[in-house]
């Protein structure tokens, strides 16, 4: 599976707070089923629950929705477009006593894999990218303010 590694490679260079800690960052696959059919042999998709958990985070919960919703445009668009799923992506957070909370987000993902036999025998594992849609993000550099205060920043690739 590609899609944990991408997401936590996004969120760490996003966030100041775990660029300096990324162990604060804990990702889990939860619930996952692997779906397949005759339909092209051997082929599958995988489907499963991501779990992100940031522990101990000092900083307001846009600074890591606004960088994940990013993600998702080009990730995992069909659950920001198919209002079926727009429900998907839950959350929950724990309080914590010094001005903290531990956020734990819930994302639904699929990744297709196809695998095709190869002439000289053998077989080719491929994971599909997602289908592109049209970006309302260009590329270059996004930093994310709130009430004026930098609360963290990527830089979006092209295309």
């Amino acid at each position: 599976m590609i899609k944990p590694q991408s997401l936590r490679e996004h969120l760490t260079a996003a966030l100041p707070e775990l660029s300096r800690d990324p162990d604060r960052l804990l990702v889990f696959i939860k619930d996952g089923t692997l779906a397949a059919t005759f339909a092209k042999p051997l082929s599958f998709e995988y489907r499963y629950t991501l779990s992100l958990i940031v522990t101990d985070f000092a900083g307001h919960p846009d600074a890591v929705m606004v960088p994940l919703l990013a993600w998702l445009v080009r990730h995992q668009p069909e659950l920001l477009a198919n209002p079926e799923r727009r429900a998907g992506i839950a959350f929950d957070a724990e309080l914590l006593a010094n001005d903290k909370v531990d956020l734990e987000i819930k994302l639904p993902l699929t990744e297709s894999v196809g695998v095709h036999p190869r002439a000289s025998g053998g077989y080719d594992v491929e994971h599909y990218p997602e289908p592109e849609l049209e970006t309302p993000f260009p590329a270059g550099r996004w930093d994310v303010f709130l009430k004026g205060d930098w609360i963290g920043g990527w830089d979006s690739p092209a295309g």
